[in-house]
């Protein structure tokens, strides 16, 4: 818990045996409220080793895909009763450390939603990414940034936090269950004006690490220009597609009603704190 509000991480794995324990060792259970691991029909020991390291995972009896199993962690973890969700991923190429520092910039009320930045403040190519998939990224992150009017440094990233009020308010059981999901959320995010902000986050390129190969690449990339397409046409009104067709004024209203409630629990602690120290206990006689 931080600042009163609760934590909770989702796991969303698939054949993630060789990296589990060292992902779960490093969420610090001082901050993490609840750990949610989905199995999306592993063909390795990934349930058996979750349940021997204490969690409860659910398992997928097919494979509903990256975006798929998504969605079933984002719904557990709200019944749960989280306020901030974390992703990430259990194949330990991203630093579960960073889990209390992201969580954080969500708890204390500054933004809605933070992404754990490979490209931010490092060499990611020096750090073992791939060149043709640090190239990709920096192409297709320039043609988002355009499309979505936003100054991010990649929106690629595995690793990232929500407040439950947006995640609870977006539409995302309509995102595609494939990779693309990722690209949809942060504009269906990006569509309610919610805010932004992002975490430089080292990363680890080792072979127990997932990735997907270069016909599903080209696929993702594909996507990811389409769902630019795709915002920019719903906005103004030349098409309409499912996952963008919300009310964003409704979405933002509650998020802004959340600050307003976070703003008024931080002058009713202050008030609280100032009379104590205005009133100090009185000794007692001996």
């Amino acid at each position: 818990m931080i600042n009163g509000r609760r934590v909770g991480v989702v796991l969303p794995a698939y054949n993630a045996e060789a990296t589990l324990a060292r992902t779960v060792a490093e969420l610090d259970p001082d901050v993490v409220d609840e750990i949610v691991l989905v199995d999306d029909c592993s063909t390795d020991e990934t349930v058996r080793l979750a349940r021997d390291l204490g969690l409860e995972p659910i398992s997928h009896e097919n494979n509903l895909g990256y975006g798929g199993n998504q969605k079933t962690c984002y719904r557990r973890v709200l019944e749960l009763g989280a306020d901030v969700i974390v992703m990430v991923h259990p194949d330990y190429q991203y630093s579960p450390l960073l889990v209390p520092a992201m969580a954080s910039m969500i708890a204390y009320g500054e933004y809605d939603l933070v992404l754990g930045s490979r490209i931010l403040a490092q060499n990611s190519v020096a750090r073992g990414m791939p060149r043709y998939k640090y190239v990709a990224n920096r192409f297709l992150t320039a043609v988002e940034n355009v499309f979505l009017q936003q100054k991010l440094s990649e929106y690629h990233t595995g690793l990232r936090a929500f407040s439950s009020t947006l995640l609870a308010s977006l539409p995302f059981e309509r995102n595609s269950d494939d990779f693309i999901f990722d690209n949809q959320i942060l504009a269906q995010a990006v569509s309610v004006g919610a805010r932004i902000g992002e975490l430089s986050c080292p990363t680890r390129y080792e072979s127990e690490s997932s990735s997907i190969n270069l016909r599903r690449s080209i696929k993702y990339g594909l996507g990811v220009l389409a769902t630019s397409g795709q915002y920019q046409l719903h906005k103004r009104g030349m098409r309409q597609y499912q996952y963008l067709d919300f009310d964003p004024d409704v979405v933002l209203e509650r998020l802004q009603a959340k600050d307003e409630r976070a703003a008024a629990e931080e002058r009713a602690a202050a008030a609280r704190q100032s009379q104590g120290q205005d009133h100090p206990p009185v000794a007692g006689r001996a």
